[in-house]
């Protein structure tokens, strides 16, 4: 029997795709939850939609977790690591101009030479920080 695991980054992926499609159509914007989140940080533009966009990235997965259960994870339960991740991932999308969504997801699909460039950076940097952390030393 083969693992139904895989349906499951499909239909997320699908989702995301066509929310990403129905961002571009209605807004005429990328749909890049940190420039989006930069938006709501820098007040410009209306905040209540960006208020939204990010109330529903956070509270959809919640609202999933409640009904179907939470995913067991192995994310790490060290603060500083945590830390760390999020100032250094936070960092990264300001270098970038963009984050996962907007490089990877949008940029991607409309063959954005930066987007690929972006996207090619992000994951060599995630998989050398794995590697690093992680077989050298020791902290995964």
């Amino acid at each position: 029997m083969i693992p139904m695991d895989w349906t499951y980054g499909l239909i997320g992926g699908l989702m995301i795709g066509a929310a990403a499609a129905m961002y571009l159509l209605v807004n005429g914007r990328i749909m890049g939850a940190s420039g989006i989140l930069g938006g709501i940080v820098d007040a410009t533009g209306p905040s209540w939609e960006k208020g939204l966009f990010i109330a529903g990235l956070i509270g959809a997965p919640f609202v999933y977790g409640l009904v179907f259960g939470f995913p067991h994870t192995n994310l790490t339960s060290d603060p500083v690591l945590l830390i760390l991740g999020g100032l250094t991932v936070g960092l990264g999308t300001r270098m970038a101009n963009g984050c996962t969504s907007g490089h990877g997801v949008c940029g991607i699909s409309r063959f954005s030479v930066r987007g690929i460039i972006a996207t090619c950076a992000y994951l060599g940097a995630g998989f050398v920080t794995m590697f690093l952390g992680g077989q050298l030393l020791g902290v995964f």
